[in-house]
C-alpha cells in the first residue's frame, strides 16, 4: 500500500487489508506496554487511532470487516466508523461475547450499544446473563438509565442487588455494579443515604488507588465529590 498520512482523504474504496496495514505501522511499543497493563493488547496511540477514524469518516462495511479480524486495533477503530444503528440486536449481543479486551468492551457500550435502539431489551437481557462480564454491560446500560432515564427503574431494587451481590463479584462486573451504585447516590437525593451506607458497608474499591486531582470510585466518596461540585456550580 501506499504510504499514506494521517491527513489524506481516504476514498471510500479503502480495504480492510490498507487499514490494517496502517494501523499496524501505527504500532507504539511503548503504547503497548502502557495498553497490556490495562488488558488491552494493542499499540496504536487512541489519538492516532482517533485521527485515522476521522479521516475515515462513517463505512459500516469497513467496520464490519475490520471487527472480523479479531484484532483489538482494528475492532476500536471499527467502533468509531459504525453506524451504530445500523446493528440488530443478535449482532451486538454476538459482539459484546467477543469483545476480549476491556477497551473494545467499552467502546462497545459506549459508542454503539447506548446509540442502538435495541438498547434496552439488551439491557434486561445482559443484566441477567451468567457471564460477568456481558452482565457489565447490562449494568453499564443500566448505570445510563439511572442518570439519563430513570423513569420505569425500581432503583430500591437496584440497590437491593448492588447490596447482596456486589462483594463478591467479579471485577469487571463490580467495578460496573459500583458505578451504578455511585450514579444513584449522585443524582437521587432520595436513595443518597442508603447508596452511601452500602458503600460503606462493603468497602468495595475503598482502597483503589487514586491519582491526585482524581476522585475515588469508592461510592461514599464518589457520591460526596459529585454533590459537592454539583452544589457549588
Amino acid at each position: 500500500m501506499a504510504e499514506k498520512t494521517l491527513t489524506e482523504k481516504t476514498p471510500t474504496g479503502t480495504t480492510v487489508a490498507e487499514v490494517t496495514a496502517e494501523l499496524a505501522g501505527l504500532e507504539d511499543p511503548k503504547a503497548r506496554a502502557v495498553n497490556e497493563k490495562h488488558g488491552d493488547d494493542h499499540g496504536v496511540n487512541l489519538s492516532k487511532l482517533r485521527a485515522l477514524a476521522k479521516r475515515l469518516k462513517t463505512q459500516q462495511e469497513l467496520a464490519t470487516g475490520l471487527w472480523e479480524t479479531d484484532d483489538t486495533a482494528a475492532r476500536l477503530l471499527a467502533l468509531l466508523i459504525c453506524r451504530p444503528k445500523a446493528f440488530e440486536r443478535d449482532e451486538l449481543d454476538v459482539m459484546v461475547r467477543e469483545a476480549r479486551t476491556p477497551k473494545v468492551h467499552d467502546w462497545l457500550v459506549n459508542y454503539v450499544v447506548k446509540k442502538n435502539p435495541h438498547a434496552e431489551e439488551l439491557r434486561l437481557a445482559w443484566s441477567a446473563d451468567p457471564d460477568p462480564v456481558v452482565a457489565s454491560a447490562g449494568w453499564a446500560l443500566t448505570t445510563e438509565r439511572v442518570a439519563k432515564k430513570p423513569e420505569g427503574l425500581d432503583l430500591s431494587a437496584l440497590l437491593d442487588v448492588i447490596e447482596a451481590q456486589m462483594k463478591d463479584a467479579p471485577d469487571r462486573l463490580q467495578w460496573a455494579m459500583n458505578h451504578c451504585l455511585a450514579q444513584i447516590g449522585i443524582d437521587h437525593a432520595e436513595h443518597r443515604t442508603r447508596a452511601i451506607d452500602i458503600g460503606e458497608r462493603l468497602q468495595v474499591l475503598k482502597d483503589y488507588p487514586t491519582s491526585p486531582g482524581c476522585t475515588s470510585p469508592f461510592a461514599p466518596a464518589w457520591i460526596t465529590e459529585m454533590v459537592r461540585r454539583r452544589q457549588t456550580q
